[in-house]
């Protein structure tokens, strides 16, 4: 193996320009080796914010010359984020998917049963499990802080009325678009992370912009399996945003507003080595206790960063990878659910593993 590993990144749109190429070049021991992209303004910023990884117009060289890789990124569209990772895997290279791994869980049992056989490392960019407010929100609930939590209130809200061009807003079903999907693979898994399995699943999803193809609002209550009920907001027609999260317990509670911090840095051309990366000014800082007995918590420093660095480790050393596949194919399990549950205007109960 490379005194650095070499990485090739598919992909220079938003998840590959703005998130993956600026965390694999700043984390040490990787080398961002090589970007496929055929867009001439995307080549142009490739080339001019990595001139040292090579240009390369399509993926099949990767997979001709596999030696000369370490490590695929797959930042594509999501409907080709099942083929190029099985062609990753084909090649024996180990291969990092953005969110969501696939279109239907049924496609991504079958990448990961594949990747198990073939024995190559696969893991997926749920990046959001590094969020500060959900590393403090889960530091609170871990130490006790709240008693026995009651409920979860999460939401990734936006005011974006007017319809944006791109794959996101498509309507067939390959596409895996629409907030409940773009949105919801990092909500249902937070929720997940934090309270575990789901008994039952219930949703309300609606088309609000004129002329929208895909959902752009979407509400998810989980009941998961210790009696915690999550719920979670999504979308693009929210004039007022209420609180990022909100999390209810016996004895107290903790509220935390705006998003994280790391995407915005991200794509201002931040970068995570950087001294102050993810972090958020006091007047930020979430709220614990009951009304009337309230005091602010400083939020943990956002890192996203640690999801390549445990990439690297997991390649070199042996350590598992950071997110286990079959959480993410679990999550897309939960939002076919939830599309379900609004389609049919049901609570519907989760398969038993």
């Amino acid at each position: 193996m490379a005194e650095e590993l070499r990485v090739g990144l598919l992909g220079f749109g938003l998840a590959g320009r703005v998130f993956h190429a600026p965390l694999i070049a700043a984390t040490p021991g990787l080398r961002l080796d090589a970007i496929v992209t055929r867009d001439p303004q995307r080549r142009e910023q490739a080339g001019q914010l990595f001139p040292d990884a090579r240009l390369v117009d399509d993926a099949e060289g990767f997979w001709r010359t596999p030696d000369d890789l370490d490590l695929v990124v797959v930042a594509t569209p999501n409907r080709q984020h099942v083929p190029m990772a099985r062609a990753a895997l084909a090649a024996g290279l180990p291969v990092v998917v953005d969110k969501p791994l696939a279109a239907t869980a049924a496609e991504g049992r079958a990448l990961v049963d594949e990747a198990t056989e073939r024995g190559v490392p696969l893991t997926v960019f749920q990046n959001r499990r590094w969020d500060g407010d959900f590393l403090t929100a889960r530091r609170l609930v871990e130490k006790g802080e709240l008693g026995r939590v009651l409920r979860f209130e999460s939401r990734f809200e936006r005011f974006r009325p007017t319809i944006r061009p791109g794959w996101r807003e498509l309507a067939g079903p390959e596409e895996a678009g629409g907030a409940l999907f773009d949105l919801g693979a990092h909500l249902v898994d937070q929720a997940v992370q934090l309270f575990g399995r789901v008994d039952r699943v219930y949703a309300e999803v609606d088309r609000r912009r004129a002329g929208a193809a895909v959902d752009d609002d979407a509400f998810v209550a989980l009941t998961h399996a210790n009696g915690v009920h999550s719920h979670l907001w999504m979308g693009a027609m929210t004039a007022q945003l209420g609180p990022r999260l909100r999390v209810l317990g016996d004895r107290a509670g903790y509220t935390s507003y705006g998003l994280d911090v790391q995407e915005a840095a991200l794509h201002d051309g931040g970068r995570p080595d950087q001294p102050g990366w993810g972090e958020v000014p006091p007047e930020r800082y979430g709220m614990l206790g009951v009304d009337g007995d309230l005091r602010q918590v400083t939020t943990e420093p956002g890192s996203y960063q640690s999801f390549y660095t445990q990439v690297a480790a997991a390649l070199r050393d042996g350590v598992p990878m950071p997110v286990d596949p079959r959480d993410s194919v679990y999550t897309v399990e939960l939002i076919e659910l939830a599309h379900r549950s609004a389609a049919e205007g049901a609570v519907l109960p989760v398969p038993a593993a």
